[in-house]
């Protein structure tokens, strides 16, 4: 009886766990951005600025809300680690994309990563959320000078390709990132001071549970 009472109780308290990725070039504040979560929200504080490097691989960390666990995997933004970011797609369940607004000479750079994110169709059906970080420094763009950012750098993107004249199946492709970025959430965040975290943090405990995905374990 004791085995069943706790077994019961068990899958009563369990838990829902959902994954996700923090993406961006290098540079970006990711790590500080999943830091300044883990500090925010846990008991043991997450590694203070000053003593965070460059990401290679990886780094993972994860805070529980509610009755909901998300797990976080910050992944390096360095042009080779880029190529294994699509290997975390197929399971996670929101993707996390941190724009460094204070470097206005990388954001082509990071909207031409950016866009190629978008196209991935493993993640067409999950929750996209636009970080514009370093909005602390008053050199950073705003996140509506952002959002105009990118736009701006689609359009001109898309004028090219109209010049190499695009077949049907690209002209698809067009019109399904048109509505995902017309969908498209961007929020502003200092990962440094911790401005705008938790709004973020609560979007992504919205969102992942609203996603038609279901959780790993409890499909």
């Amino acid at each position: 009886m004791y085995h069943l009472l706790k077994g019961l109780h068990e899958h009563l308290t369990r838990k829902e766990e959902f994954s996700v990725i923090i993406i961006g070039l290098d540079g970006a504040g990711k790590t500080t951005l999943l830091e300044k979560i883990k500090t925010t929200y846990n008991a043991i504080p997450g590694l203070s600025p000053d003593k965070i490097g460059p990401t290679v691989g990886q780094n993972t960390g994860s805070i529980t809300l509610s009755s909901t666990i998300l797990q976080f995997w910050d992944l390096g933004g360095q042009r080779g680690i880029r190529t294994i970011w699509h290997r975390y797609y197929g399971d996670c369940h929101a993707v996390v994309y941190v724009i460094d607004a204070e470097d206005r000479e990388r954001l082509g750079e990071g909207w031409e990563v950016f866009d190629g994110v978008l196209s991935n169709p493993q993640i067409l059906g999950v929750p996209l959320l636009l970080l514009a970080n370093k909005q602390d420094s008053p050199q950073s763009l705003s996140v509506d000078e952002i959002r105009h950012d990118y736009e701006d750098w689609y359009q001109r993107k898309l004028e090219s390709a109209r010049r190499i004249r695009y077949g049907d199946g690209s002209n698809n492709e067009i019109a399904m990132r048109r509505e995902r970025i017309a969908s498209l959430d961007v929020m502003g965040v200092s990962a440094l001071e911790g401005t705008g975290v938790r709004a973020a943090v609560d979007w992504l405990f919205i969102r992942v549970q609203n996603s038609r995905r279901d959780t790993k374990g409890n499909s």
